[in-house]
């Protein structure tokens, strides 16, 4: 059945645009979380790559327990402001009401 004024693979080459460009968009996306009152930053892609640690001289001579503790903590604070982030571009990208997502 043929729908008048429908046209399926102009449909599909919108769809595949608007992913494209919302990978573009979240490769752009540059997040900062840190922990330990900012003992340790990194800063983190809208892909969740990772692009930088900083780590203060002053906690990376001290106790690794914690240390540890506090880059996994900062890490896991960006990914959470990822998500978010990427929230906010696919509301953005499809024109959509914040809150619905």
């Amino acid at each position: 059945m043929k729908i008048p004024g429908f046209d399926m693979k102009k449909m599909m080459e919108q769809a595949q645009k608007m992913q494209e460009e919302m990978q573009r968009s979240l490769k752009e996306i540059r997040v900062e979380a840190s922990s330990g009152g900012g003992m340790v930053s990194v800063v983190m892609t809208g892909t969740k790559e990772l692009l930088s640690i900083k780590i203060d001289a002053e906690v990376a001579s001290g106790d690794l327990d914690m240390l540890q503790d506090l880059i996994v903590a900062a890490i896991n604070e960006c990914g959470r402001k990822v998500e978010e982030a990427i929230k906010q571009t696919a509301m953005k990208n499809l024109n959509l009401p914040p809150g619905l997502l």
